[in-house]
C-alpha cells in the first residue's frame, strides 16, 4: 500500500567515493585594531559518507536530554564543559575518519587593503581550499561539496557571496574537480557542529595558549598553515 496513489522507485545512493564533503568553519573577529581578536582562524573538516559520528554524536546529544539539558545542537563556546569533554571524546575516537586542515591569520600582519570583509573572507577561503584542491583530500572523487555556517543577513551578503565564487573561480586549479559551495546553519548539521568544535580547539591553541581540547584532536589535524608567518610588517 502506497500513501500517495503510486509507488516510487527506491533512490539509489551514489558510490560515496564520488563525493567529498569539506566542513568549513571560522574563529575570531574580524576588527582589525587592537582591540579585535589577535587571530582569525579558518578550519575545514573533509569527509566522505557514511559520516562516522553522526550515529554517537546524535546518541550523546539525547543522552544529555535525557539527563535533563535542553541541547539544540553542539555548539564549542556555548556548551558547559562536561558536554565539551564527552564531545571531544568521540572526536578523539574517529580522527581516522576524518581531515582536518587549518588556515591561522595573524590579523596585525594583515595589510590595509586585505581587510575589507569582500576581499578578506574569500581570499582567506580560497587559500585554504585551493590547499586541499591541489592535495590528496579530493583524490579520487567527482564532485566536491563545500559547506559553510550560514552567511549572516545583511546587506553585505550578495556582495560576499559573489566576492567568494569570484575569488575561488581564480583562485582553484584548473583541473579542480566540479564543486559546489552551500550556506546552511550549523542547527541542521551535525559535521558543521564538528568543524565548530575543531575550530574551537585550534583557535583556542592561538588566541589562548590554551592546548587542552587541541591535545585530544591534534593527532588528525592534517595542516596548520599560519599563512603570514613570514610577514615582517605589523599594522598595529
Amino acid at each position: 500500500m502506497t500513501l500517495f496513489g503510486s509507488e516510487r522507485p527506491a533512490v539509489q545512493n551514489p558510490p560515496s567515493a564520488d563525493y567529498r564533503y569539506i566542513f568549513l568553519d571560522e574563529g575570531g573577529n574580524l576588527d582589525f585594531s587592537s582591540t579585535g581578536t589577535k587571530y582569525f582562524t579558518l578550519t575545514t573538516v573533509t569527509a566522505s559518507r557514511p559520516f562516522s559520528l553522526y550515529g554517537s554524536l546524535s546518541d550523546l546529544r539525547y543522552d544529555l536530554i535525557e539527563g535533563g539539558l535542553d541541547l539544540e545542537f553542539f555548539h564549542a563556546t556555548e556548551d558547559r564543559q562536561p558536554v565539551r569533554d564527552k564531545v571531544f571524546a568521540e572526536l578523539s575516537q574517529n580522527l581516522p575518519r576524518l581531515r582536518i586542515d587549518s588556515l591561522i591569520v595573524e590579523k596585525s600582519k594583515t595589510g590595509p587593503t586585505l581587510r575589507a570583509l569582500e576581499r578578506f573572507y574569500p581570499e582567506m577561503l580560497g587559500y585554504l581550499l585551493r590547499y586541499l584542491f591541489n592535495g590528496s583530500a579530493i583524490n579520487n572523487c567527482n564532485e566536491v561539496v563545500v559547506i559553510t555556517d550560514s552567511l549572516p543577513v545583511s546587506h553585505k551578503r550578495r556582495a560576499i557571496e559573489k566576492a567568494i565564487k569570484t575569488t575561488l573561480q581564480r583562485m582553484l586549479p584548473s583541473n579542480a574537480p566540479h564543486y559546489r559551495l552551500l550556506h546552511h546553519s550549523s542547527k541542521a548539521s551535525l559535521y558543521l557542529q564538528v568543524a565548530d568544535y575543531v575550530n574551537w580547539a585550534i583557535y583556542r591553541k592561538w588566541e589562548r595558549n590554551d592546548c587542552r581540547s587541541y591535545n585530544l584532536i591534534s593527532k588528525g589535524i592534517q595542516s596548520e598553515y599560519e599563512i603570514f608567518k613570514k610577514g615582517a610588517i605589523r599594522y598595529y
